[in-house]
């Protein structure tokens, strides 16, 4: 009898030990929050330190603009800087990925009109430009003086890594003074935010001589 009480004592002993070391274990690897959420930092959204960035086609508000000048010096402009820049014959273009600004000079015997520009400059452009669709023929007054304002839609050129294509707006503004006509054409992504830097670059076109 004396052997089994002793047993019956140690069996319990036994288990008080266990049960004490178990409840130790389980407060060791509670957090001391009492809650195993995770911190409110990495649960929250965007991190507002964060660089800014812009949609496709957005111009960056931080862009920096340089002065390009014709060969001839006859007139000079805006351009954002580190474009590619690329030439042929009298027309200079400046691109980055579907945004572009092409420079096109020619002599033209008389000012252009917005009707001159409708039943020539229009059909024109519907036989040129893919996915041609008129938006309007206006004339707008930028630091140079007057131009006639053509915008539109159109289809980009495949582009050569991966052959994509995307419906641009454009904007075409043509200048004259002298017998020369200056044609600035803008082209941006369709729904791109690009009205300051386009106005900046137009109303930096002046004529040199």
């Amino acid at each position: 009898m004396r052997r089994v009480i002793s047993g019956g004592l140690a069996v319990a002993a036994c288990a008080a030990v266990l049960t004490a070391c178990g409840s130790s274990s389980h407060a060791t690897i509670a957090p001391s929050s009492g809650s195993g959420s995770t911190p409110r930092s990495s649960r929250s959204g965007a991190n507002p330190n964060a660089p800014e960035v812009s949609p496709a086609g957005d111009i960056p508000d931080n862009q920096a603009f340089v002065k390009y000048a014709s060969r001839d010096g006859a007139y000079a402009l805006q351009v954002p800087e580190g474009w590619a820049r690329t030439g042929a014959g009298s027309v200079t273009t400046f691109t980055s990925h579907f945004n572009s600004i092409r420079i096109e000079a020619m002599k033209t015997p008389a000012a252009p009109t917005v009707a001159t520009a409708r039943s020539a400059d229009v059909p024109a452009l519907q036989r040129t430009a893919s996915g041609f669709s008129l938006g309007d023929v206006t004339s707008v007054t930028r630091t140079a003086g007057q131009a006639v304002l053509v915008t539109y839609r159109a289809e980009s050129a495949a582009d050569a890594v991966t052959g994509k294509r995307v419906v641009l707006d454009v904007e075409r503004y043509e200048f004259w003074r002298s017998g020369t006509s200056v044609t600035l054409t803008l082209s941006a992504p369709k729904g791109s935010d690009n009205v300051d830097p386009w106005k900046r670059v137009t109303n930096s076109f002046s004529w040199s001589t």
